[in-house]
């Protein structure tokens, strides 16, 4: 691997995600309507908790992956959602893309599993310990290491 461009591939990784999140969150609310959307999940027979913890993680994916905050943690958190989002459409509509099937979210899958195992990457945001900052804890710090 090389080390000087890994930085940089995951950064382009956790930006490309994060975008997908935030036009998800904006198509959510602006286009169909949040209203719908809700409707529609119920329809399909998900409990409310489901669609609970999928709006609060395509949230948190929207905010922290660009953001480069708990990269490794929130591509875990969401990771299940869309594993659902995958079965569900392979179910339905088999594998292709052109069938409106499972490709594209089983590759977001696997892209948050390559970003989980990859982690921050260069100008992410990171949380300073106490012991870090000499007792000054909570402020965001930007790094160019991956983690």
């Amino acid at each position: 691997m090389d080390q000087r461009t890994a930085p940089y591939a995951t950064l382009l990784l956790r930006l490309t995600l994060g975008a997908f999140f935030i036009l998800h969150i904006y198509r959510k609310f602006a286009i169909i309507g949040f209203s719908a959307w809700w409707a529609g999940l119920q329809h399909n027979g998900y409990p409310d908790w489901v669609i609970v913890y999928v709006l609060v993680s395509e949230f948190a994916a929207a905010i922290a992956l660009p953001l480069g905050l708990w990269t490794r943690w929130v591509s875990l958190f969401v990771l299940p959602a869309l594993m659902g989002v995958s079965q569900y459409w392979f179910a339905r509509r088999g594998f292709w893309f052109t069938a409106s099937g499972a490709e594209l979210p089983v590759l977001w899958t696997f892209g948050l599993a390559v970003l989980a195992l990859l982690g921050d990457g260069a100008y992410a945001l990171r949380w300073r310990r106490a012991a870090d900052d000499a007792g000054v804890s909570g402020r965001p710090q930007a790094t160019t290491q991956v983690a």
